[in-house]
């Protein structure tokens, strides 16, 4: 089981992490599935769009809704998590398969069981290496999760790359 995870203490880095290695593995020609984010700001600097691309080229979705001015609530829409949750379900039956299964962040819908929980464990179960992002509220979670499996890479490029070609050659 190929299973990594990374995380960043600068807010959106992980993000864009993701985001640079997703585009670096398509011009490597490494057929991916999943997700990364990018974050749009909002009007007042405080908050963020949150828009996921679904992998590898697949559908822009906007993850986040406005609750209001003043509202303390989690801002993710759980339907349009869902709706590219469906999707990247859907790639990783694709033709070619994938090679390996990106995931913008194990967040607090995936330390509940939902989001993309059920997809990181069907592609370990079919064989792919999965990389996600973590933050640091949800890091013990997913280290339940994976029970020990995980291991953590450091938050830069190329160490994301050479975790990726060792994945895949132990894949293979």
């Amino acid at each position: 089981m190929q299973l990594a995870y990374v995380m960043t203490t600068e807010r959106g880095a992980t993000d864009r992490l993701l985001t640079a290695l997703a585009e670096r593995l398509v011009e490597r020609g490494i057929r991916t599935a999943g997700i990364v984010q990018t974050n749009t700001e909002c009007y007042d600097n405080k908050l963020c769009d949150m828009d996921v691309r679904v992998l590898p080229a697949g559908e822009t979705i906007r993850i986040s809704q406005s609750l209001g001015e003043g509202a303390r609530g989690c801002r993710l829409n759980p339907g349009a998590l869902e709706r590219a949750v469906g999707l990247v379900t859907a790639g990783l039956a694709a033709e070619p398969a994938p090679q390996i299964l990106l995931v913008n962040k194990f967040g607090k819908h995936e330390a509940d069981g939902r989001g993309m929980r059920p997809i990181i464990a069907e592609a370990l179960a079919m064989g792919l290496p999965v990389l996600s992002g973590v933050n640091r509220m949800n890091v013990d979670a997913f280290e339940r999760f994976a029970e020990g499996l995980a291991v953590e890479t450091a938050p830069d490029l190329e160490a994301l790359l050479a975790w990726v070609d060792k994945a895949l050659a132990e894949a293979a």
